[in-house]
């Protein structure tokens, strides 16, 4: 993932219908998800291949998108991959749903910037349920909080507008990432457990393995550290989990 706009955020956080984007070159699937977005309030844009969703994604500015892997063309992963990569639609959550479910599959696509997998066959409500927990993870908490900021040594966090900078520089954070950072920074030398973190920054509605923390973790190393390699912010406690270390910012 990269790094979050502070200008195109906002104005998907207010829409009174939030639009998902539904990338699925299945009519059936396409017809079934759509109807159960829909009779829930959302707005759904649908792409049948990889290249009319990247196009859709940029000009239609979706507050999520549903996103299969084995589509004509362009693969899902590449769709993935290019949106992070694109300042219009980096900041945009990605939530795979496909036929793919094994834990490589799984780890690759969260790895390429998704926030959330579902597998097929799906529950359609869980699938809401889903989309839900993910909105409401990436928009919702932000509404009302007044501006705030944290700032230590090294590092500068805006709360509002989701930016990131380390020595002055900004650094290319993904939601997840950012979500996670934030947590850690709010609870310094705290160690956490990766059950723990889920529940905390994932949230206890959203079915996630234990080692989703472990891929989120090591992309935002490779973000906010010197080394990733060899950490000194975001420790591993072996046998126990993480802990964030505010000293290290000094350095």
């Amino acid at each position: 993932m990269d790094n979050i706009s502070s200008h195109t955020k906002p104005l998907i956080a207010v829409e009174a219908k939030r639009k998902i984007l539904l990338v699925e070159d299945e009519p059936d699937i396409r017809e079934l998800v759509r109807y159960n977005l829909e009779i829930e309030g959302f707005a759904v844009v649908e792409a049948s291949d990889g290249e009319i969703a990247l196009r859709l994604a940029a000009t239609e500015r979706p507050a999520l998108v549903i996103l299969d892997l084995m589509l004509p063309g362009v693969p899902g992963l590449d769709v993935c991959r290019t949106l992070r990569s694109k300042e219009a639609t980096m900041q945009i959550p990605i939530l795979i749903l496909t036929a793919r479910a094994s834990e490589v599959d799984k780890v690759l696509g969260l790895e390429m910037g998704a926030d959330d997998y579902v597998t097929k066959p799906f529950s359609p409500r869980e699938l809401v349920a889903r989309v839900k927990a993910v909105l409401r993870r990436a928009y919702g908490p932000t509404l009302n909080r007044p501006h705030e900021h944290y700032e230590k040594g090294r590092l500068r966090i805006d709360y509002d507008t989701y930016e990131v900078t380390l020595d002055g520089q900004p650094a290319a954070l993904g939601l997840r990432e950012f979500e996670l950072l934030k947590f850690f920074v709010e609870y310094p030398n705290r160690v956490f457990s990766r059950t723990q973190i889920l529940d905390l920054v994932w949230g206890q509605d959203v079915y996630v393995e234990p080692r989703t923390v472990d891929v989120h973790i090591r992309r935002l190393r490779q973000r906010i550290e010197k080394d990733d390699a060899n950490p000194t912010l975001l420790l591993t406690v072996r046998g126990v989990g993480y802990k964030f270390n505010p000293d290290a910012l000094a350095e």
